[in-house]
């Protein structure tokens, strides 16, 4: 198999539909492609009315649906479909991870698989991703780390402007190029490469997982590129409700993937200085924010919620996120037929 394309589908069976019409041309042009979906726990009727557009716009040769319930995360539920068929006798040359709120614009698809073929080092490249509007999401990203865990709470501008690499998020490139780590929106894994450093951390359930897989790869010798050439439309944080421009309290699960992320990747020491450099520095700006009036854009009780997630307040000892869902359904797994 040449490429192997993953489409999870959590609370937006409608949008995951729109996702496999935009797929159905750009398979096309990528010989040997199969689509696997994940309705990953909605419920209700989302894996009929699933089954149902796959049957009527006759995805079947290429389209398999599995439903699992409840919710097993962004990184299990990707697993669970991708696991077995690297353990095939047709492994993918490549997998796709594509979020069920992203368009497929024309040749994105075919534009990843020939760039992956043309840079064998490349373990890992992602694409260009879009708003409805056309404007440019943020990816790629720099590894995060104590600077730009400071400069994300501190928001001053000359020390961004002084200290501009210590932002996490880099001008975007209008070309090909090497980076740190990009978006798990639209993001193509080289096979042999997950074999080597193995699936996506099942312990982060959702968010970190892409910053994570490509740090993995590159300890492990293999290079991450952005491509822009390859556009995708994003509409941001569909199925969790975690968007940048929506001022909304943070759920437990990201706070505990990010405090997983950095205890794993870079050790004790170094997580409790991310911690004090991002509630240092977020607390002077709350602080500046009050006396200089300025609205508050930050989501509820961010900086209550990440002192209280933080190693200093949680230890670190080295834990899995809490899935939420688990606390709430017996765990089921089924093989729904086309």
């Amino acid at each position: 198999m040449k490429l192997f394309v993953v489409v999870l589908c959590y609370r937006v069976p409608d949008l995951t539909i729109e996702c496999l019409r935009s797929l159905k041309k750009e398979v096309g042009r990528v010989p040997d492609t199969r689509v696997a979906v994940c309705e990953n726990g909605t419920g209700g009727d989302a894996g009929e009315r699933l089954s149902r557009a796959i049957d009527e716009q006759g995805w079947n040769s290429r389209c398999e649906l599995t439903a699992v319930y409840p919710n097993r995360g962004f990184c299990e539920g990707n697993n669970l479909v991708i696991r077995p068929v690297l353990e095939s006798d047709d492994p993918p040359e490549y997998v796709l991870l594509l979020n069920a709120d992203t368009i497929v614009l024309d040749h994105a698809l075919a534009t990843l698989v020939n760039f992956m073929d043309s840079n064998p080092s490349a373990g890992i490249a992602g694409s260009q991703l879009l708003s409805p509007d056309g404007e440019v999401q943020g990816s790629p990203f720099r590894f995060l780390g104590i600077f730009t865990e400071l400069e994300r709470g501190l928001r001053l501008g000359i020390v961004s402007k002084l200290f501009p690499r210590w932002s996490a998020v880099p001008p975007t490139p209008v070309a090909a190029c090497p980076v740190d780590w990009v978006s798990g929106a639209s993001i193509i894994l080289r096979g042999s490469m997950l074999k080597q450093i193995g699936l996506l951390d099942e312990g982060l359930y959702t968010y970190f997982d892409d910053v994570d897989i490509c740090m993995r790869a590159r300890r492990a010798g293999w290079t991450t590129w952005f491509v822009p050439e390859s556009k995708i439309i994003h509409l941001e944080g569909a199925s969790t409700g975690v968007v940048a421009r929506v001022v909304k309290r943070r759920p437990d699960y990201w706070f505990q993937a990010r405090r997983r992320f950095f205890l794993k990747n870079y050790g004790r020491l170094y997580a409790a200085l991310v911690d004090a450099a991002f509630l240092g520095g977020f607390a002077l700006w709350r602080l500046r924010r009050w006396l200089q009036r300025k609205p508050d854009t930050d989501p509820p009780y961010m900086l209550v919620d990440s002192l209280r997630h933080s190693v200093f307040c949680t230890g670190f000892k080295l834990r899995n996120v809490e899935n939420p869902a688990m606390h709430e359904s017996v765990t089921g797994a089924a093989k729904i037929p086309n």
